[in-house]
């Protein structure tokens, strides 16, 4: 079998492999940061999963780890082909070149669609659900004119903003990124514009079938709309609102942000307003959005496919090395974030055995990862 690790993306993964990628990705503790590093470690999926309990066991885990069991993998792989959909590893051609050079891509998606629309600039549209008679014909005639320019127009599915770009630019190209399984119509009234943008544009679900979207599913989805994306245009929104959480992932994975100004009378306005006043570029037109674009587009943001599985083997580690390590790491950490970095400098360890410490405490619940290589204790 091929290792994963050094496979290029393009290459269609076999199905054991694509069974081992579900099996890896749905065990406890397996993140997509935290897969990453186990195929950058152990090579193929198939060998990440066979040290996945004696990793959390070393990080300090008391009680077994869940391992995705064979049989729910294939299930749910029968199940993803009986919805029409299909499974994408970030490693497979057809997966999205702008989220797969990310370090939190999702590992596997379920798509169902028309895939290519992944081959053109894509701009994501989002606001407010209670949206405004306003700002939903807005976001409507925005998604229209973006269409019409040949840009594909990605949102949530959401009620208000979201439906409104949807249903604008199915004709053009739309994608709809949904937070719970992809056969599952949340909310319900979209049940129609669903069925709509699977049979002429494109649904995507990094949540296993049958999922019912729930609170904590919503930043992952919004996470992948903002990585799908060139761009996020923000047309309303309260503040703590949903459509920032997009906004401030679009701005961790360094993508071009733009807003909608409001009266400082309207309350949805006043997300939009802050991000203006951050930088964000003022819209009023699609033209505002293609004077951008055009700027950007000698900028791809697909990088070079090494960077996704290094072709350098595993390093070597002694056991001994490593356990006299810990205790060092362990002290190190605290609640307060630190870089990954400063604890490779202060520790005066090299990095390969930091990263593996590390890798064992989130396996054992131990740890928890945040933007910017950062790392905390739980």
């Amino acid at each position: 079998m091929a290792s994963d690790r050094s496979s290029p993306r393009g290459r269609t993964l076999s199905d054991q492999e694509r069974l081992d990628w579900l099996r890896l990705t749905r065990s406890e503790n397996v993140g997509p940061i935290t897969f990453s590093a186990l195929l950058e470690r152990y090579g193929p999926a198939t060998a990440a999963l066979t040290v996945l309990p004696e990793l959390a066991r070393k990080g300090g885990r008391k009680r077994p780890i869940r391992v995705c069991p064979k049989g729910t993998a294939e299930d749910e792989i029968a199940a993803t082909e009986a919805a029409g959909a299909r499974l994408l590893a970030k490693c497979e051609a057809g997966y999205p070149a702008a989220p797969a050079v990310l370090e939190d891509a999702p590992p596997v998606i379920a798509v169902k669609g028309s895939t290519h629309l992944f081959e053109r600039l894509t701009i994501a549209i989002v606001g407010a659900r209670n949206a405004s008679a306003a700002g939903i014909r807005l976001a409507g005639k925005l998604a229209q004119d973006l269409g019409k320019r040949g840009v594909v127009v990605s949102s949530g599915l959401a009620g208000g903003v979201d439906g409104a770009a949807h249903l604008s630019a199915i004709g053009t190209g739309t994608i709809a990124v949904v937070a719970g399984g992809i056969d599952v119509v949340y909310p319900r009234e979209h049940d129609k514009l669903q069925a709509r943008i699977a049979a002429e544009g494109l649904l995507i679900a990094e949540m296993p079938v049958g999922t019912r979207p729930q609170a904590r599913h919503f930043p992952r989805c919004n996470r992948l709309i903002s990585g799908i994306s060139l761009g996020i245009l923000v047309v309303e929104a309260a503040p703590r609102s949903g459509s920032l959480i997009t906004a401030h992932f679009a701005l961790e994975q360094g993508r071009e942000m733009f807003a909608i100004p409001g009266s400082p009378l309207e309350p949805r306005s006043r997300g939009t307003n802050d991000l203006l006043r951050q930088g964000a570029t003022l819209v009023e037109s699609a033209d505002d959005i293609m004077r951008v674009i055009d700027d950007m587009t000698g900028s791809p943001l697909a990088e070079d496919e090494d960077i996704l599985y290094p072709s350098a083997p595993p390093v070597q580690l002694e056991d001994s090395d490593i356990e006299c390590a810990r205790p060092i790491i362990r002290e190190k950490l605290s609640p307060v974030p630190v870089e990954v970095n400063e604890l490779v400098s202060q520790s005066d360890l090299t990095l390969p055995i930091v990263l593996t410490i590390l890798l064992e405490l989130k396996l054992a619940g131990q740890l928890t990862r945040h933007p910017g290589n950062k790392v905390s204790s739980v």
